[in-house]
Formats: C-alpha cells, structure tokens, sequence
C-alpha cells in the first residue's frame, strides 16, 4: 500500500505544471536561507568542513533549478555570521580544530554564490535581541552589556530600542561593517519594525524625550523611517550599487474600508510604502504568507507603492506544513505575480522548497524552465556597460568553451545565450544558457551532432544593466565539421 502511494503522489507531482505566461528573462527567484537555529545551514554543528559542504549542496540545489538570488541570513539576535568587531560569532559556527584557519560563513557564502553566477544578500534581523536566556549565554558580547542604553526588555525578550537615536548609530556600525568588508549584492532588513501587539512596549521614556508632540504611532513610524533614510544613504555612500531591501508583514495596509486585521502601518508602524515611494529602497520582499483575499489585493497594493522599484512577493512553502494548504494555494501565486509582471518571487524558506514539500520543487522546476537574469536598478545608474568583444568558441579536450575579452571593472557579470538563428531577442528566456557568470569564459559538455548555434555574450554592470550583445561565434557541435 506505502509503495502504491508513493507511486500514485510522484506521478501526479511529476505532471507538467501549466502557466499563465512563458518565463521572463528578467525575473528575481530567491530564498531566504536561514540560519537561525539552523533551521536551513548549518546541521552539523562541530565540523567547519561538513559545514561548508553542507552549504555547497543547498546553493548546487538552487543553481540546479534557476534560482538567483540567495538571501543569506548573517545577524540573527545579537549574534552574526561574519568576522566583526561588534557582535560576536553565531554559536552555531564550528571552532575551528589544531592547525585548521577560522570560518567565515558570509566571505564563503559570497564567494561560493557568486563561483553559481547567484546574487548573494546579506540578511540582517535588525531590532530583536533574543531571549534573555539567550542575551545572558552571550556574557560581554552581548550588546545589552556593552551599550545597554538603547536595548529595552519587553515581554520575554530584548529589543533594541528605535526610539532613540544612538540605535540608528549601533545599527549603521552593523551594516556599514558589512557593506564596507564584503562584497555582497545586497543588504536585506527582517524585523526592522516593532514587536507584535507593542501597545506595551516600554518606549515611554524615549517618547517623552524625543516625541515633540507626536502621537505615539506616528512617531514609532518616523523612528522607522529615520534609521531607514540613515542607513539607505550610508550604504550608497560606501557603494552605491549594493541593493538595498527589506521583508516588510505582508499587508502594507488596510483596504477596503474594512479591518483586515494585523499590517505593516498600523500594527508594527512599517511604514514600507513610504520608503519605496522616498527613493530610500530599492526592493521589498512583502512576507505575503496568507491566501486568497489576503494576498491577492495586497499583493496589488505593494505595486501600486512600487515607485518603479523591485517589489518581489515572498511566498510562504511552509504554510503547506504548518497550516496544511495545498500546493495549488503557493502555485497560483507563484502565476499570480508573473502575470502581474512583478518582480518575482521569493519563497520561506529555502528547506521546504528543496524538501519539495508537496511537491513543490515540480512545480518551480515548470516555473523556472530557463536561467533569469535580474532587474536593473535603472533608478540608480542607466547606462549600460560597453559588450563582450573577441568572443570564440572551440571545443578543449571534450568541453565546448566560450570565451570572450571585456572592459571589465570588478563588478561586470556575463550572460551567455544561444539560439538557432543570427536573429534572436535578449528577452527571449530559452535562449539564455547561463547568467550571473562573472570570469570572461563559460565551459559546458555537449554532445557531438549535426546541430549548428550562434553563441552570444552581453556585459551586465553592478546594477544589472546589460550591454547590446557581442559579436556571435557560430559552432558546429560536430566531429567533423567546423
């Protein structure tokens, strides 16, 4: 009976996903890789190799099914996953053995996503502190030790306090320390709001010296929306091209004339919109885990807040465990912001997609049929890169390879395409072979046949514009004939 259901299930998650529309060949598809308790990396706690190999098979997985983009969570309560001068290590990071060199997770993460041509962001979970138990395990390094001025005890954890303004600075040290030592794609903020049901939340006395004569909501919003300018300006000040983003709740707001219960303005004074809407974001990823009349309009609403920028629906696989919605509930979605031309989709988080709960994974295999290239951020910078020129193609010991020159700078990727005619379109997605690459050269295996492809390549700077195509290289995947 087991073995006739497991048949049964495979055979029906294995059958061809249809969607409303083709795959653009511009689209972001991320994961939020959480390490937190190390819910998605790292398992093995103790072994510095098991966890690097760990993490080389979750971003394998990902690459495998067009995935770009990767936000890699890096501070968690008080404690990171990098080399800082501020917070200590996360305690989920092996101690390096006798002889064996210290790990740092992020400088992997980053060089090991990009080695994939994935777009590595650094996740910061910005306020919450943790548990008290968790805050005293910490000692010292704790920063309600260090600087306890700005923290404050609410319910049964520690939080800073955004109220006041020397937390904007704590924060600033946090995210500058990152943007300045490691070459990220992106920083991405995760509860940069205050905590669920804060009408208790001991700010009074913060209030009460910075309110001037504001409520108190609107003044929680504007402490958001100060820290959020602060922090937006000093990372395009270190390097401009770094995206900016964060994972507002995934209602921005009431609609309809009607409460709809718990959302990002009114209930932990998010004030999302306005930050797309300032110019001081450049991507949202809205926590969009709910259904029907609760996603559809709201998702409506974020691109109506979108001011042109990258607004990227994150879905929500572990509803599927947690609640028992049917994968239908996470598909149409998925269809729902294609159709909607968003910017694409994320998913929390990256387990449940690759334990392919429901089989899901089948379905995103569908969705993602071809490599996508990732949105300009035209708002900062137009103008595109000069393109690839030289480009050859041969085949070098059985491996077919491409390779080209370019007026690189640091940050220049390549895409490859390939097509069946000397006329093609860079928006036709099934002509993409591979993006993200960031080396002047492209080395694949294919068979030995009659079959004859123009191959061309297009330069995309830092902010992902992309170059007109390069001269094409024609190849004959022939024995004989070149």
């Amino acid at each position: 009976m087991n073995k006739i259901y497991w048949l049964v299930c495979l055979i029906l998650f294995s059958i061809p996903q249809v969607f409303a529309n083709d795959p653009p060949a511009t689209e972001v598809r991320a994961v939020w890789l959480t390490t937190n308790y190390g819910l998605d990396w790292p398992k093995n706690r103790t072994d510095i190799d098991i966890q690097k190999k760990e993490l080389i098979s979750i971003l394998d997985d990902l690459k495998k099914y067009n995935f770009n983009t990767i936000l890699f969570q890096v501070r968690a309560r008080g404690e990171v996953l990098y080399r800082s001068v501020i917070e200590p290590m996360s305690s989920f990071i092996a101690t390096p053995t006798y002889g064996q060199e210290s790990f740092d997770p992020l400088a992997f993460a980053i060089e090991e996503c990009h080695k994939r041509g994935l777009a590595c962001h650094a996740w910061i979970v910005t306020y919450p502190l943790g548990s008290n138990r968790h805050v005293q395990d910490l000692g010292n390094q704790s920063v309600i030790r260090k600087n306890p001025s700005i923290a404050v005890k609410y319910k049964n954890g520690w939080f800073l306090d955004p109220g006041n303004p020397q937390t904007d600075d704590y924060l600033l040290s946090i995210v500058n320390e990152v943007v300045t030592n490691y070459d990220v794609d992106g920083v991405h903020f995760d509860y940069i709001r205050y905590p669920d049901q804060s009408t208790r939340f001991p700010d009074r006395t913060t209030f009460n010296k910075y309110g001037k004569g504001k409520t108190i909501a609107n003044w929680r919003r504007e402490n958001i929306n100060r820290f959020v300018t602060k922090m937006y300006d000093s990372v395009k000040k270190i390097k401009p091209w770094v995206q900016v983003s964060s994972a507002p709740l995934g209602r921005y707001r009431p609609l309809h004339n009607k409460n709809d219960g718990w959302n990002a303005f009114e209930t932990v004074f998010q004030d999302a919109g306005y930050w797309m809407m300032s110019g001081k974001h450049d991507a949202l990823y809205p926590m969009m885990y709910y259904r029907d009349q609760l996603f559809y309009p709201f998702a409506d609403d974020w691109v109506l807040h979108s001011n042109k920028r990258i607004i990227v629906p994150g879905l929500g696989p572990y509803q599927m465990l947690e609640l028992g919605w049917p994968k239908e509930d996470i598909v149409n979605q998925m269809d729902y912001s294609r159709t909607k031309q968003m910017a694409g989709q994320a998913y929390f988080r990256t387990e449940n997609v690759l334990a392919n709960v429901k089989g899901i994974l089948f379905s995103i295999n569908d969705f993602y049929k071809y490599p996508a290239k990732l949105p300009a951020m035209t708002w900062l910078s137009d103008t595109l890169p000069d393109p690839p020129f030289d480009l050859t193609a041969e085949k070098v010991k059985g491996i077919f390879q491409l390779k080209w020159k370019s007026n690189k700078d640091e940050r220049i990727t390549y895409t490859v395409y390939k097509s069946d005619s000397a006329e093609f379109d860079i928006q036709n997605a099934g002509k993409i072979v591979a993006t993200g690459i960031r080396e002047p050269m492209f080395e694949q295996y294919v068979e030995d046949n009659d079959e004859a492809y123009y191959y061309y390549i297009t330069s995309s700077d830092a902010f992902n514009n992309e170059s007109v195509v390069s001269h094409v290289a024609f190849y004959y995947h022939s024995k004989t004939i070149k």
